[in-house]
């Protein structure tokens, strides 16, 4: 059974910093795709960054310049560095991991910004 499980998430003051960490099992990890979303009340889940098998990464145009997503495939684990927190980086952040033909997604991590 396949399990994603995120942690990291939250409460820190605007100008700071959180890592999020994504934990998979269950899988042959093995570099797959894996992103992170997130999604603050009252609005659509969002793209914030993902990395693809081959190392390719894309950012949401939002956090360019501030997160940073990276992996430790012995690990089966994927990061996400969050620098210079803003409020409007609060939501709850989902990870999902590509694998087969499907998606995996975890319960999600709650990061709260204040000022």
């Amino acid at each position: 059974q396949v399990h994603v499980v995120e942690s990291g998430g939250g409460l820190a003051q605007a100008g700071g910093s959180l890592r999020l960490s994504c934990a998979a099992s269950g899988i042959i990890f093995n570099g797959n795709t894996a992103a992170w979303y997130r999604q603050a009340p009252g609005k659509q889940r969002e793209l914030v960054a993902r990395i693809t098998r081959s190392g390719s990464i894309t950012y949401g145009d939002s956090v360019k310049g501030r997160f940073t997503i990276s992996r430790n495939n012995a690990q089966d684990t994927v990061y996400l560095q969050m620098n210079s927190l803003a409020r409007e980086d609060t939501a709850v952040y989902y990870c999902s991991v590509a694998y087969g033909s499907g998606f995996y997604w975890g319960q999600g991590t709650q990061v709260t910004v204040s000022s």
